[in-house]
């Protein structure tokens, strides 16, 4: 990844199955014993213990480490902070959430919204924070159908981290369709047609057979869906029981998996797909064989980009927008929107200065800073950056940390318990970080496409299920498995019902139920969003 400031953007999803631990933290008060905002003593000094996780490796965090020292000083507290290994924070959280000794913040995985945090915020273990929100504004940019999925008994604990709701689409070599007289796909027998055309017809006109259509991984990685409709992940359609069903079993991923299942008989999907990792199914459509991948306006790598354009100089790509479904709607499964979740421990709320700093460094750590403002004349944003020429330096008009600046703990940025949450996704500008001027044309398009999409609120965001939880991962993983055999030919499509049939014998069926008996709305469209 590049090293610039943007890489408070670049979000991953960590979902965490662990678990759940036995034991009731200590602090068993909802909330704070007065509804009023809190007071505070700004001369007083006031001891903040906090748990969060850190990709890679863990830098320092004792309070001689300039990022830390920055931390105290602006915000009068002593930080003391234990940062943990990814890998291995599950463990560390369920151990703590066992001792019932709490630290004053901690920092959850996302995969918790479902797991623990509903069990132990109903044991009291968390702060309520329903009434802070408003007094804090950048608590308020949270999306309501976010912070329903944060509702315990009708009460929030939570303060959810950033993640953009927009998810992946698919693009096409445009090269390719100028060469072969093709138009943009708009439909899946369209795209079907493309990827065979990419296939038999030489669209790169070197006189080889060496080109095809799709560029598919293992699990059927990525899954192609172009809307709701076919999201495999997405609670749209209904069985015959007016249930709702998850799109891995539904009609829409069913049209996918045949398609795929016919391509792959001609050849236009990657052969040994059923054995290819995330790294080399990239490759498979970066070093120039496959016409159709997958692309969203952040987080491509330029680094494949550059390996592909220096060996078609002339590439071009489109990417597609929503297709129309045949039930008539058009638009995208807005994800979760959030990359994990602060929680407060109960027993601050007989703290009011405690908890008042706590919301102050909270709620700061979330500022959001527009394009224009990431300089360092911005004092807020050169402080957040640990300033200029200490931690980072200024090139080509943007700020790029030292090289030593996450192995000597110099930017606050490092250990503040949340990263920027924008009003709006499209205030992200994602494109402007990148460099090639394709990428960020690519993704300018597609930026705009989305911010005039409609958007599904997938009605089991606000559902746990207990089967799915303890199950959820297996079974999935049997109908990838299933799904697989259809597009090999090793299973006929025409068996899906079977195989449904199958998932549900498994759990699938309680994992239905469990849902449908929790689901607050009667028709899906109800769940499209008004807000763009």
């Amino acid at each position: 990844m590049r090293k610039t400031a943007y890489v408070w953007v670049l979000l991953v999803l960590a979902l965490s199955l662990a678990g759940c631990s036995q034991g009731k933290p200590e602090g068993q008060s909802n909330g704070p014993e007065s509804s009023d905002a809190p007071a505070d003593d700004n001369a007083k000094k006031v001891t903040i213990t906090a748990m969060t996780f850190k990709y890679g490796d863990v830098p320092a965090t004792d309070a001689s480490r300039p990022g830390i020292k920055l931390i105290n000083e602006r915000f009068n507290i002593d930080y003391q902070l234990n940062m943990i290994p990814q890998g291995s924070y599950s463990e560390k959280v369920s151990a703590v959430l066992a001792s019932g000794s709490l630290p004053d913040m901690i920092k959850f995985e996302g995969g918790d919204a479902w797991n623990r945090y509903p069990k132990f915020a109903a044991q009291g273990a968390f702060l309520q924070l329903d009434e802070f929100i408003d007094q804090y504004p950048n608590f308020k940019n949270v999306p309501d159908y976010v912070f329903e999925q944060f509702k315990v008994d009708g009460k929030i604990y939570a303060i959810p981290t950033y993640a953009p709701k927009a998810g992946f689409t698919i693009m096409v070599r445009k090269d390719w369709l100028d060469n072969l007289g093709l138009q943009v796909p708009t439909s899946y027998e369209e795209l079907k047609q493309v990827a065979l055309a990419f296939t038999k017809d030489d669209p790169d006109r070197n006189g080889k057979n060496d080109t095809y259509g799709i560029a598919l991984g293992k699990d059927i990685n990525p899954k192609l869906n172009m809307g709701t409709y076919w999201d495999p992940a997405a609670w749209y359609h209904k069985d015959e029981q007016g249930r709702f069903i998850p799109g891995t079993i539904g009609p829409g991923f069913r049209n996918t998996i045949q398609m795929l299942a016919d391509l792959y008989k001609e050849g236009a999907v990657t052969k040994d797909f059923v054995a290819l990792d995330w790294g080399n199914t990239n490759k498979e459509f970066y070093s120039g064989k496959a016409g159709i991948f997958i692309a969203a306006v952040n987080g491509m790598s330029e680094a494949y980009m550059e390996g592909l354009l220096a060996i078609h100089p002339d590439a071009q790509f489109v990417a597609l927008e929503a297709f129309e479904a045949p039930d008539g709607s058009r638009g995208w499964t807005a994800g979760r929107g959030y990359s994990g979740f602060n929680v407060i421990s109960a027993k601050v709320g007989k703290d009011p200065v405690k908890l008042k700093r706590i919301l102050e460094l909270l709620n700061f750590s979330r500022t959001f800073y527009p394009p224009d403002q990431r300089v360092p004349e911005n004092e807020d944003y050169d402080w957040y950056l640990g300033k200029l020429g200490v931690a980072y330096d200024m090139v080509d008009g943007k700020a790029q940390f030292k090289d030593n600046a996450a192995a000597d703990s110099l930017s606050p940025s490092q250990f503040l318990p949340d990263i920027p949450f924008p009003a709006k996704d499209t205030d992200n500008n994602y494109p402007a970080g990148y460099k090639l001027p394709i990428m960020q044309e690519l993704t300018r398009k597609l930026e705009t496409h989305h911010s005039e999409s409609k958007w599904y609120a997938n009605p089991n965001y606000v559902v746990m299920s207990p089967t799915e939880i303890a199950k959820g991962a297996e079974l999935t993983q049997f109908l990838l498995d299933e799904q697989t055999k259809m597009i090999t030919g090793q299973r006929p499509v025409s068996e899906w019902d079977q195989m449904v049939e199958e998932w549900k014998s498994k759990g699938g069926e309680d994992i239905i139920k469990e849902v449908n008996a929790a689901i607050r709305i009667k028709d899906a469209s109800e769940a499209w969003m008004d807000e763009r």
